[in-house]
């Protein structure tokens, strides 16, 4: 039974068909008196529509479910209302908060991954582009094996083999150097057999490409010496 001083906090419950049948009439009631209660009603409502309308998502992972089971098994009797579907409801507002934040969780480690994943296609069709573009020049590296290879609107894509993992906490960054200062051009780790790394900054005529060893995350200006490079013409 709900008691009086609690029935204000049971509209989730009510929405989600949770109450036994004293308890909904004695909160449906109650709602026709309290207009805090029918707003946060209409609210929880407005949500679940949108909820029931929205697009297709991906499943969350299994062990997320687990948790969430285990989670529900494990609140003490004590916490338990009896209910028509022997749902508590102390319990079933811990278990959503849980669920809230456990899938909001999930769900930003998923836009992370795909942002990466679409970031790693548009460098796979940059370098794809430059290496196959037609009057592409090819300028040997100093200091390292391969080569840069430049397309005529000036993007241009790193080719480097036997290149060293950076060291810890540390990366390899491309600076191109046209006149000034050098310019950020993009990150990379090293050690593959063979790097191909596109330009985040077109390359002109006449401008030199170097790589330095920064902090990882890579910085806005050269602080390192230039381990290798090369310069068009």
């Amino acid at each position: 039974m709900v008691e009086p001083g609690e029935i204000h906090e049971h509209a989730a419950a009510y929405v989600l068909d949770a109450l036994d049948e004293d308890d909904e009439r004695g909160f449906e009631e109650h709602v026709g008196r309290c207009t805090v209660c029918a707003e946060e009603l209409d609210s929880l409502r407005s949500a679940a529509a949108a909820l029931a309308f929205a697009a297709e998502a991906p499943p969350p992972p299994a062990e997320l479910r687990a948790r969430l089971l285990a989670r529900a098994h494990s609140e003490a009797p004590a916490n338990v209302v009896s209910l028509r579907r022997r749902v508590a409801v102390p319990a079933l507002a811990a278990i959503a908060a849980a669920a809230a934040i456990a899938l909001a969780v999930w769900a930003a480690g998923l836009s992370s991954s795909l942002d990466r994943e679409r970031s790693a296609r548009r460098d796979e069709a940059r370098v794809i582009s430059v290496l196959t573009s037609a009057g592409a020049a090819r300028y040997p590296l100093a200091g390292a094996r391969g080569e840069l290879v430049v397309a005529p609107a000036g993007d241009a894509v790193l080719v480097v083999s036997g290149l060293a993992t950076a060291p810890a906490g540390k990366t390899y960054e491309a600076w191109v150097v046209s006149g000034g200062e050098p310019q950020p051009a993009g990150l990379f780790p090293g050690g593959d057999r063979r790097s191909l790394v596109a330009l985040t900054r077109r390359v002109p005529p006449g401008a030199q490409v170097a790589v330095s060893i920064e902090r990882a995350g890579g910085v806005e200006r050269l602080t390192g010496s230039p381990v290798f490079g090369a310069r068009t013409a």
